[in-house]
């Protein structure tokens, strides 16, 4: 006898039209048609209190729910005022949905690709821990997994050693979107990482383009605060000559852009010939303009992102910006997790990798044959 689909989506306002394409994505793999999003809604009171009320029942159901924490696009009024919502509204929200459906689901997972709180995900003296908090709290309430993509440090799954946290990287995605519309002489390329804590990051990308890598050592002053962030005290590159290099500034996100800005510029001097910023997330917690002033600059050539979180319609309209979808990606580690397989090949994009590497390699000859 066929086994029953018990497979359901969860869809958060905030995080519609990913979830849609993630939807539509599993209809794909799965030659179907079916609708697996269970209709929610999440009314706010006039006093800015919220809850969440399920449409259908998913009892006895495989349920994955999906939010974006950092959409500030969706908004509520309060007090005949109305408000953008912040992370922790959304966070509040994730925990509404957990009470609402942990008991009646046979299994419970939250996708949050953008982790909430992930930037405090250590303490640095006499400060909350908010990451292995949160982390902990959706645990405690019965969440059997943790679904995020590109984790700012991937060592917080310690907080919670009793439950899986599958943390997704999306570069094998981010770079075949790269071999398909970029022009670059791969034989002249460099990784570079804006500060050591995105090595790791870096070193990806380098494998699988087969170049060497640089590294900027961006020391801060934790005692100073400017908007929001700890000063910069000393942002120094070590490594390798970048003249006449193409390079990959890789990160896990932009906020507001002004360290990865002054990297470009320091790389510029030094002799770099083309730059592209490759980021899991854009948060352009400052607006854009400094990203038009730098492009018109020539500093940048594009920015590859993806729709992991919010980015207003109007922001994907610039032509530097190149946002890759990563519902497939979600879609086929859904898929393996409903059906028992394990998803090691997914979480770390093995036969993707060993696909953009030989094209990498064609390209590279191809350049040198030119070149003589």
């Amino acid at each position: 006898m066929q086994k029953k689909d018990n497979l359901r989506l969860l869809i958060s306002k905030s995080c519609i039209e990913l979830g849609q394409r993630v939807n539509l994505s599993l209809q794909t793999l799965r030659g179907d048609s079916i609708d697996r999003i269970v209709k929610m809604d999440e009314p706010v009171f006039a006093n800015g209190e919220s809850k969440v009320v399920l449409k259908e029942s998913v009892r006895d159901a495989d349920v994955y729910y999906m939010t974006d924490i950092n959409n500030w696009g969706c908004t509520y009024r309060m007090h005949g005022v109305e408000n953008h919502m912040t992370p922790q509204d959304h966070f509040h929200n994730i925990v509404s949905t957990v009470s609402a459906v942990r008991g009646h689901s046979d299994k419970f997972t939250v996708i949050e690709p953008l982790l909430y709180s992930s930037r405090q995900h250590r303490r640095k003296g006499r400060e909350s821990l908010d990451c292995a908090i949160s982390l902990q709290e959706l645990t405690n309430m019965g969440v059997d997994c943790i679904m995020t993509i590109d984790a700012h440090d991937p060592n917080i799954q310690n907080a919670i050693p009793r439950t899986p946290f599958e943390n997704l990287y999306p570069s094998h995605y981010i770079l075949e979107a790269i071999l398909a519309n970029e022009d670059i002489d791969y034989s002249k390329v460099m990784a570079i990482s804006p500060d050591y804590g995105a090595t790791e990051r870096t070193i990806y990308y380098a494998n699988i383009l087969g170049c060497p890598i640089g590294a900027f050592n961006k020391r801060r002053d934790y005692s100073k605060v400017v908007n929001g962030q700890n000063a910069i005290v000393s942002h120094e590159y070590n490594g390798g000559s970048v003249k006449g290099k193409n390079l990959f500034i890789v990160d896990d996100m932009i906020a507001s852009g002004g360290s990865i800005i002054d990297t470009a510029i320091r790389l510029k001097q030094k002799g770099a010939e083309s730059i592209y910023f490759v980021a899991s997330f854009c948060l352009f917690t400052d607006g854009i303009e400094k990203f038009d002033r730098a492009y018109e600059q020539g500093l940048f050539k594009a920015i590859y992102t993806t729709n992991g979180t919010y980015i207003p319609e109007e922001f994907k309209k610039r032509p530097w910006l190149k946002v890759v979808d990563i519902a497939p990606y979600i879609a086929e580690v859904i898929d393996a997790m409903n059906q028992g397989e394990s998803i090691s090949d997914l979480l770390n994009g093995r036969d993707k990798k060993l696909v953009l590497a030989r094209e990498v390699s064609a390209r590279k000859k191809e350049a040198r044959k030119r070149g003589n």
